[in-house]
């Protein structure tokens, strides 16, 4: 959907958009990306994913989201290298680093690939289902799949919060909305309080042993 710049304020065009969007009730739970071209011109969007757009109306939080810790009484090796092949390929096809890839994976999960959440969350990097939905699909506890698909929503995030790595990975936990709503910081939320600072620790322990 594409709304014309003529001679309207860029904010007023797009709150017109954001509201004519939410006219209807279906609407009203869904997020808008946008994004102003180079010739002034609008561009709206359902349809997440996509580089260079921001959220111009956030949808309301998936009633799954929140705590999704994985059930880790019976953890993985904790051996990354079994994993390797894939992190590698996950790394080069989004353009996210291998060492956030393995912070968040050991963070998650502690590379037990079948590890399942109370909330469902699923596999090494306990992508949540509707994720899963949003970004690829295939079977989560396939650690390929699996892999493929967080990363590829970690590079969604990277560039919604400009590689802002400690939103990033806040988003990762408690959702893109989530983020937003708290004015762009991490949220008050006491699970992405402890989540964030261990994945940064994993990930910049990791990146200076380079």
């Amino acid at each position: 959907m594409r709304c014309s710049s003529s001679s309207r304020p860029v904010n007023t065009i797009l709150v017109a958009c954001a509201v004519l969007g939410m006219a209807s009730p279906v609407a009203a739970c869904a997020e808008i990306f946008g994004a102003v071209q180079s010739n002034g011109a609008i561009v709206l969007t359902n349809e997440p994913g996509k580089a260079g757009l921001a959220v111009i109306v956030a949808g309301d939080p998936p009633a799954e989201r929140g705590a999704k810790r994985a059930d880790t009484s019976t953890p993985g090796n904790g051996d990354a290298s079994q994993f390797a092949d894939v992190i590698a390929e996950a790394s080069r096809t989004f353009r996210v680093q291998p060492e956030l890839l393995r912070a968040v994976i050991d963070v998650e999960s502690r590379y037990n690939p079948k590890a399942v959440s109370e909330k469902g969350a699923l596999g090494l990097m306990q992508v949540m289902p509707e994720t899963a939905r949003r970004f690829a699909g295939g079977d989560m506890l396939n650690p390929r799949d699996n892999v493929l698909t967080g990363a590829r929503y970690l590079r969604f995030l990277l560039d919604l919060f400009k590689d802002d790595v400690e939103l990033t990975v806040a988003a990762y936990n408690a959702g893109e909305n989530a983020v937003i709503r708290a004015g762009y910081r991490v949220p008050s939320l006491r699970e992405t309080r402890l989540y964030v600072p261990r994945v940064l620790e994993r990930y910049r322990r990791m990146l200076s042993a380079g």
